[in-house]
């Protein structure tokens, strides 16, 4: 149980998806998100005290459990989404569409559970139908959180990946409209909307840096879809001055780690349970968009196991002395808790060095949810559950 890295030779060039995720099509997008009910920008918190802690320049943490009210970042992307097909097969553009006969539309989709909320909360604000899918292991809290928007919910017999197939099944069956925020072959334009609406986050970050330009970016994958949209954004906007890009991901599902490292032209999959207190990243198989951008701008990809994302959870949640506290739940955390280990764990000084990580170094982070799992959360940050027995903090 350690921390692996892989070193990817990305050649910095633009790809076919990063006009996707310009900053004209994330001026849309914030346009868009700027007329719902309940908009405003989420915090971005610098948290000064743990960069000097850390011994780093500085570090800020996108705080995506304010979003919405949802307490986590996917309704960027369900909303957006959404509107984007209402508005296709209206033929009119996303800014024309006008008031929509309720429950003209049913969404289905397969989520671990923040997608599936920001799907049925944005199915319930157009007065439309969503029906939500869930692997199982999935959280009871979870499950009601989405039917308490609206939604038919249920979990079911199969991990992520295979929950994700059934509920493509179910919309070929029914006539509904699959909403599912990761792609394949054939399935790439919905997710790619649904990927435009994260880029939101990226301009609301970029406004509030006030200027100042990261030297290192960390991004949680699951199957790689908000990573890949704001590796998109962000190397449109920051052009030849983009910030290293470190992907994350839990070391039960991998599988962008797994491709990186390979390197071979082909999608790697991780089978199996899935089996990670970072559920929303428990996906075994690559967004095909994502990957398109990634493979041109990632530098380095991680492999966690869960410790990182506890100590990521509890570093947030205690915060040191006029630092402000992050609520931040198992996926939200890892890229934190995995800074924090290696500006302190001596058993990590290799990737440390490797990755350039300094008294220099500028670091954003973006917490993607709050305590969606709040008995869990309890458990991490109460009773100290998934401790790293190898480090001598």
């Amino acid at each position: 149980m350690s921390v692996e890295m892989t070193v990817f030779p990305s050649d910095k060039k633009q790809g076919p998806c990063d006009q996707v995720f310009s900053v004209e099509e994330a001026k849309k997008a914030l346009a868009f998100h700027k007329k719902l009910d309940g908009y405003q920008p989420t915090p971005l918190r610098c948290l000064s005290a743990l960069a000097v802690k850390l011994g780093v320049a500085g570090l800020y943490v996108k705080d995506e459990s304010k979003r919405f009210g949802l307490n986590a970042f996917k309704g960027l992307g369900g909303s957006y989404a959404l509107g984007r097909v209402i508005a296709d097969k209206l033929g009119k553009d996303i800014d024309e569409v006008g008031e929509i006969p309720e429950g003209s539309f049913t969404f289905v989709t397969a989520t671990d559970g923040n997608h599936g909320r920001g799907v049925a909360w944005a199915a319930k604000n157009l007065k439309q139908h969503a029906v939500v899918y869930m692997p199982k292991g999935s959280s009871k809290e979870r499950l009601e959180n989405i039917r308490r928007l609206g939604a038919d919910a249920e979990i079911t017999d199969f991990n992520y990946d295979d929950t994700v197939r059934f509920a493509k099944t179910q919309a070929e069956k029914h006539g509904w409209t699959l909403v599912q925020d990761t792609a394949w072959e054939g399935y790439e334009r919905i997710p790619s909307w649904i990927m435009q609406g994260y880029t939101t986050m990226g301009m609301e970050i970029t406004e509030q840096l006030h200027g100042v330009v990261p030297t290192h970016i960390f991004l949680q994958a699951g199957v790689g879809a908000m990573a890949g949209a704001m590796t998109g954004f962000f190397s449109n906007y920051f052009g030849e001055n983009m910030p290293k890009l470190i992907i994350v991901e839990p070391d039960k599902a991998d599988c962008l780690y797994h491709t990186a490292k390979a390197n071979d032209g082909k999608l790697h999959v991780v089978e199996g349970n899935l089996n990670s207190i970072m559920a929303g990243l428990c996906c075994g198989e690559v967004c095909t968009v994502g990957w398109k951008v990634l493979r041109h701008h990632a530098d380095y990809f991680f492999s966690c196991p869960d410790y990182v994302a506890a100590d990521g959870m509890r570093v947030l949640g205690n915060p040191l002395p006029d630092d402000a506290a992050v609520i931040s739940g198992e996926s939200g955390a890892v890229t934190s808790g995995l800074v924090y280990n290696l500006m302190t764990d001596e058993a990590l000084e290799e990737f440390r060095k490797k990755t350039g990580l300094n008294e220099n170094s500028v670091i954003l982070c973006i917490s993607t949810e709050g305590d969606t799992d709040r008995e869990n959360y309890r458990h991490v940050v109460w009773e100290g559950w998934y401790k790293n027995p190898t480090s001598n903090h």
